[in-house]
């Protein structure tokens, strides 16, 4: 894992709704690899991949980003579902694992500066905290997931978090809050992109709907980026005024990401609580922020 000397005081800026689940212990890789989406022993030391957790009918009750920080340790870096809830959710299927969950608060994840190099899913390790590349066409970006006093940790910055919610949504990366958790495939919400699950690393929750949807072709809806005034999550979305979609997030410069069928058209309108119906322009998802 790559190293860099020295970063600046207060550089890296929280991200308050991201939190940091340590998985650890003797049994950490054979437990995130049964439970969870993706192939967690494919990952060496030192690299990272987009990952989640189903229900046993195949949907995702929430996204992470899976680093394997040393033999042994795995860091979740969540957004959206604190890593204190998913703890809490996970720790009724350890039964006798040899197995630490923590989500203490210990550490944090932030926005933070850019490293020389780092590219991909290679982390780099700067005084014991860790950087990813969370760079797209959207352009460079780094999480950092460092200890809560760190001097490199700053004051929290809506602006930065808005921003950072904004390039997510961008490159096609949901942000699902409670209401959405359970509502949705990862073929609906097109993780493929992002290569967040695994067709051939065995079983995990959901795992036979997942490859059954995908092997017999019954991915009948996809993301979709859209821009319009009032969106909220859980507004219908309409194509020639039929029924079309749902809006799943949205960020405060009124863009939002849509569960859509494949056969909606560019003609599309959501309605606002008051019964007006909005316009919406379909938006390119920018692509680059796959990892594995």
């Amino acid at each position: 894992m790559p190293y860099k000397p020295h970063v600046s005081n207060e550089c890296c800026t929280p991200l308050s709704d991201w939190s940091v689940l340590e998985v650890g212990g003797a049994d950490a890789a054979a437990f995130l690899q049964a439970q969870t989406m993706n192939d967690a022993r494919a990952l060496a030391p030192g690299t990272w991949h987009w990952n989640g957790w189903l229900t046993p009918k195949g949907r995702v009750i929430a996204l992470f980003a899976v680093l394997h920080a040393e033999p042994g340790r795995y860091l979740l870096a969540c957004p959206d579902m604190p890593a204190g809830e998913l703890a809490a959710a996970l720790r009724r299927f350890v039964f006798r694992s040899k197995l630490t969950l923590v989500a203490d608060g210990s550490l944090v994840a932030a926005a933070g500066p850019g490293i020389d190099g780092a590219r991909g899913n290679q982390a780099f390790v700067v005084e014991g905290a860790f950087a990813l590349d969370f760079g797209g066409e959207g352009g460079a970006r780094t999480l950092w997931l460092l200890a809560k006093d760190a001097p490199a940790l700053g004051a929290a910055d809506p602006d930065v978090a808005a921003a950072w919610r904004s390039a997510d949504v961008a490159h096609g990366l949901p942000r699902l809050e409670a209401a959405q958790r359970g509502a949705w495939t990862p073929q609906m919400l097109s993780l493929g992109r992002l290569a967040a699950f695994s067709l051939r690393k065995g079983c995990y929750p959901g795992q036979e709907i997942v490859a059954r949807t995908h092997y017999l072709g019954q991915a009948k809806r996809g993301l979709a980026r859209l821009a319009g005034a009032g969106l909220a999550p859980g507004m219908a979305v309409a194509s020639d005024g039929q029924p079309a979609g749902t809006v799943i997030c949205v960020t405060g410069s009124d863009e939002a990401l849509a569960v859509l069928g494949g056969d909606a058209g560019n003609a599309l309108s959501a309605v606002l609580p008051d019964g007006t119906a909005v316009p919406l322009q379909r938006l390119p998802l920018l692509d680059g922020l796959a990892r594995g």
